[in-house]
């Protein structure tokens, strides 16, 4: 008797149940790749010493620094800029638990270390097929990958130390189906604003998803990454898109990926992780890619996005009309033109070396205008080095960006960088709530080619102004 068809989810927990949930009790499941930071470990550390426990898997466990590290380099006398004595202590407690645990980390004086889910996907510790957690909401990304990767909380961040597994309700499933090409000057962060938009805030709450179709297939990983990045943003579990022969090429020697004597069979494992013809989703949603332009949010939540230059709707409840009046907007007027104060290029969203490129694309031969503040921070030691090989920096230094050390930087200001108080921002990260990006602090999402023409013009500017002034020059 045939089996039932699967989806790409279904293959990977099925793989990975130690223990099927019932109606009483969650599912006990395996986690192939636990990643950790300073931020969300030291409770769940403190708790492994109190209980007298062990890491269960070390081998299976890797750590950075990223949340809380400064952007800008020691003093003379070797003392990095912490913001504040907590921060330190944080990357202190990681290095101490790391040491005494026998836990990989990419420390201060590694070339390994970046923003989480910018490292590992580089060092090939994410593949196809695998678990993936991380005390981060953005683990989502590692999805690219045709992984199931999803955060988790501080307390679960001690419970996979200790046990290597996770207990889990099995979400339900969504596929979103992207018809068709996107057009030149488009981004995958204004696919994925797209996509959001249309699922909505929440929308995606209690679900998977999987995403399919023409346009994500031409993506590459690093847009894939990005798109599956924000699925959290829509209030999904994960974003996932299943393995194909761009992930194996991006996979292909990088330092923790199968060895060349067994990668060509990994790889064949890899490529059966897709969802069969006739596999049921609870939810299905299509989007036509060609009629997505350049996007740009207008609200402090990420949904409230449309066209760059489309005017803004009209409110319909009390959150809406408050979240257009803290981030200055007005309704039924174009969102274009709006002075903007600080431009952010970075994160665990567009902080990868293709995400410089389109930055720079812009910037070249360009100045920022007098008055914005740019930052410009690599998403690892790997980007930086990349970028200044290919003499990016130069062209952020040279158009009056500040070209900044890697870390999440001011995605969450943790670590000194932030947006002051009623400045308005055009950032390349996740997250536009209210004070994400500092107290008082209005953001506003977009591409990296969006954010690189708003700091030249001063106002939010959809970046195919740019390319037409290059093509007709």
């Amino acid at each position: 008797m045939p089996s039932r068809p699967s989806t790409l989810f279904d293959k990977i927990w099925d793989a990975h149940v130690v223990q099927a949930e019932t109606a009483d009790a969650p599912a006990i499941l395996y986690v192939d790749l636990h990643l950790v930071h300073e931020v969300t470990s030291p409770q769940a550390f403190t708790e492994l010493d109190r209980s007298g426990l062990k890491v269960r898997r070390p081998e299976r466990t890797y750590a950075t620094l990223d949340h809380s590290t400064p952007t800008l380099p020691p003093n003379a006398n070797g003392e990095r800029p912490y913001a504040s004595t907590a921060a330190a202590a944080q990357v202190d407690a990681l290095r101490d638990n790391c040491t005494r645990h026998g836990i990989r980390l990419a420390d201060w004086d590694s070339a390994d270390r970046g923003v989480v889910h910018v490292m590992a996907p580089e060092l090939g510790l994410t593949q196809p097929g695998m678990v993936v957690v991380c005390g981060d909401s953005h683990t989502a990304t590692h999805g690219a990958f045709g992984a199931l990767a999803f955060g988790i909380g501080t307390s679960e961040v001690g419970h996979v130390l200790a046990t290597q597994c996770l207990l889990q309700r099995k979400p339900k499933q969504m596929r979103v189906t992207v018809h068709g090409q996107l057009q030149p000057g488009v981004a995958a962060k204004d696919l994925t604003l797209a996509v959001i938009g249309r699922i909505g805030f929440g929308g995606g709450s209690g679900f998977v998803i999987e995403y399919a179709g023409e346009a994500i297939r031409a993506l590459d990983m690093e847009g894939r990454m990005t798109l599956c990045n924000m699925s959290i943003e829509a209030g999904a579990r994960a974003g996932m898109v299943a393995a194909d022969e761009k992930t194996v090429a991006f996979l292909r020697g990088r330092r923790y990926a199968p060895p060349s004597e067994t990668f060509e069979a990994e790889a064949a494992k890899w490529l059966t992780f897709t969802t069969d013809d006739g596999a049921r989703f609870d939810a299905e949603i299509e989007l036509d890619a060609s009629s997505i332009a350049p996007m740009a949010t207008f609200g402090t939540t990420p949904d409230a996005s449309i066209a760059i230059g489309a005017t803004t709707p009209t409110p319909r409840t009390d959150s809406e009309r408050q979240a257009l009046d803290y981030m200055g907007f007005k309704a039924n007027t174009p969102t274009a033109g709006h002075a903007v104060d600080v431009v952010f290029v970075g994160s665990c969203t567009n902080g990868r070396i293709s995400d410089l490129r389109d930055a720079a694309a812009v910037l070249r031969g360009r100045q920022v205008k007098p008055g914005v503040r740019m930052l410009v921070v690599p998403g690892s030691e790997a980007v930086k080095r990349q970028a200044e090989a290919e003499g990016l920096d130069r062209v952020f230094i040279d158009a009056g960006a500040e070209w900044r050390l890697p870390g999440c930087s001011m995605c969450i200001a943790m670590n000194g960088d932030f947006v002051g108080p009623g400045q308005l921002a055009v950032s390349t990260s996740n997250r536009n709530f209210e004070g994400r990006q500092g107290k008082g602090a209005r953001t506003i999402l977009a591409s990296p080619a969006t954010a690189a023409a708003s700091a030249i013009a001063g106002a939010l500017t959809d970046p195919r102004t740019y390319a037409r002034e290059s093509v007709d020059a």
